[in-house]
């Protein structure tokens, strides 16, 4: 049904039920020229006339007695399924759609998802973990979290924390192989890279050299697709890696890690949450954001400070020098 024909029939309703057009008009927040001009069209278009009209009454004709009779079921559930559509954007209750990394990202969302479901029982996850970037609009994504800002139009983004792309050994590993002073020693020393899972490429090492941003393609000791596998090896002292602050950070301040060419860290990337306009967003998904952004902006469980990193490596050297 068009949605002008919707608003003719309600309006003759409305009409009958206050036993005047004009109160139908106020009740529908129209002019009463417009509202008996809805109800001219609709007899217009049906081929007969509903309502005998006085300028002080009004009484349905034998044909308006049946279309009313016929028609207000569909009214009675229309508004049924619109009253339920608006609670239903102010229940905090419901699917949550929700899309992001799959390297290394699960113990970042889960500590936020299990709060938001313990504070509301009735939201019912749907989250999907993949390093690919999908299409926002065909998959149906309530919140994003993405490596780098969304690409697509009409998506806001928010950065939530920087990058930290730090190079990291074990202490086992530094004893073994020594410590890399400048980038150049890294071409003596067993590395780790990384091959993104989507497209199958290997990514550069990103080292920050006077100020700009250098890819260091470097000849790798190990490969993989899997982030996890790169830390265990890079614990284990297989291989010095360069590791994202996410994943480093609990290693890094435990003493498992030493971070190492700290003039070098990249910060050129960061972790993002993206969606769609707030103002149109049911109440779950406005709740899920601000809990979010209130547990994972600027967070410095993931974000080490210059004098972390400093004293992390700073420890090091003077447990080998004694």
């Amino acid at each position: 049904m068009p949605i002008n024909e919707f608003r003719s029939i309600a309006m003759f309703a409305k009409a009958v039920e206050l036993g005047s057009i004009r109160q139908a008009a106020l009740a529908q927040g129209v002019s009463p020229q417009a509202a008996t001009q809805a109800i001219a069209q609709l007899e217009k278009h049906l081929g007969v006339r509903l309502l005998h009209r006085t300028t002080r009454s009004l009484a349905l004709t034998e044909e308006g007695q049946r279309f009313l009779e016929n028609t207000q079921p569909a009214l009675a559930t229309l508004d049924r399924a619109i009253v339920t559509a608006r609670e239903a954007k102010d229940e905090i209750a419901g699917p949550l759609r929700i899309v992001g990394p799959k390297s290394s990202f699960a113990d970042i969302l889960m500590p936020v998802l299990d709060e938001f479901c313990s504070l509301h029982p009735g939201i019912q996850p749907d989250v999907q973990l993949d390093d690919g970037i999908g299409n926002w609009v065909l998959d149906r994504v309530d919140v994003g979290f993405r490596i780098g800002a969304s690409p697509e139009e009409g998506v806001i983004g928010r950065r939530l924390f920087p990058l930290q792309m730090i190079v990291c050994a074990s202490p086992a590993y530094l004893a073994r192989h020594g410590m890399p002073l400048k980038p150049e020693d890294l071409a003596t020393h067993r590395c780790s890279v990384f091959r993104h899972p989507a497209t199958g490429k290997v990514a550069p090492w990103y080292l920050t050299v006077d100020g700009e941003v250098e890819h260091r393609h470097l000849s790798p000791a190990l490969s993989t697709n899997d982030s996890e596998l790169e830390i265990r090896a890079v614990l284990a002292g297989q291989v010095i890696g360069q590791l994202a602050n996410f994943s480093a950070a609990p290693h890094i301040r435990a003493g498992r890690l030493v971070p190492v060419l700290l003039p070098h860290i990249s910060e050129h990337i960061g972790l993002y949450i993206y969606y769609g306009s707030r103002a149109a967003q049911p109440k779950r998904v406005r709740a899920f954001l601000d809990l979010a952004l209130a547990r994972l902006l600027d967070c410095s469980k993931y974000v080490l400070s210059d004098k972390e990193l400093e004293t992390a490596s700073r420890l090091w050297k003077r447990g080998r020098d004694r």
